[in-house]
């Protein structure tokens, strides 16, 4: 009895999944309209963050490397016109630690297909950003944010001295200074992440509520 039962309960599912041509249709309509708005709003999003991050660096700030030599903020560009700086909250936060997970797979794209440079600014020392960086096997260039007040100036400082998530993007200039010509934020969902657009896709994950 439950063999039949069982099997009824399956024909039951597959009855409830077979669409017409046409709904199919319909639907690959509706995803192509949705993609395409999703795409628009990004390219407005972009514009706005580039207006509210476009500042000029007041000076030629000096870190300690992972790697102990002292190197300026100018230096970290190499010969890139941009280099994009991550701010990072330390190995006491999960997420920080996993986004960096992420770029430390990515960053040599972004250096060969962007011409940019990528470096991390941790909350943490550097002692103990050297350490965990090692832990994890970081690659990436990456310094201690605790040495100068850089990520202050850059807004991602809250009013307890704790680095906030984010991302600069920084162009030198022809006459050689720095500036900001965009910025970003981390958090649940963001676009910064790949895992979220994997969580996104299980029907009992709930990002926003449960991050």
């Amino acid at each position: 009895m439950r063999f039949f039962t069982r099997i009824g309960m399956l024909q039951a599912n597959f009855l409830t999944k077979i669409m017409t041509e046409e709904e199919k249709k319909s639907i690959h309509q509706e995803l192509q309209t949705i993609y395409a708005e999703i795409h628009s709003k990004r390219k407005r999003a972009v514009e706005l963050t580039a207006k509210l991050g476009d500042i000029a660096v007041s000076h030629d700030y000096e870190f300690t490397s992972s790697e102990g030599s002292k190197v300026k903020l100018s230096e970290m560009f190499g010969e890139n016109k941009n280099l994009f700086v991550v701010h990072n909250m330390g190995r006491n936060c999960s997420f920080c630690t996993m986004w960096a997970d992420g770029f430390n797979g990515m960053y040599k794209y972004l250096e060969k297909r962007g011409k940019s440079g990528f470096v991390l600014m941790a909350g943490d020392d550097i002692e103990a950003h050297k350490e965990f960086k090692k832990s994890r096997g970081w690659t990436f260039q990456s310094y201690s944010a605790k040495e100068n007040d850089f990520s202050k100036e850059m807004g991602f400082q809250n009013d307890m001295g704790g680095i906030e998530p984010g991302l600069s993007v920084l162009e030198k200039t022809n006459d050689g200074k720095i500036r900001r010509i965009n910025q970003d934020w981390f958090g649940p969902t963001d676009m910064y992440c790949s895992v979220w657009r994997f969580l996104e896709l299980l029907p009992h994950e709930n990002i926003k509520k449960e991050f």
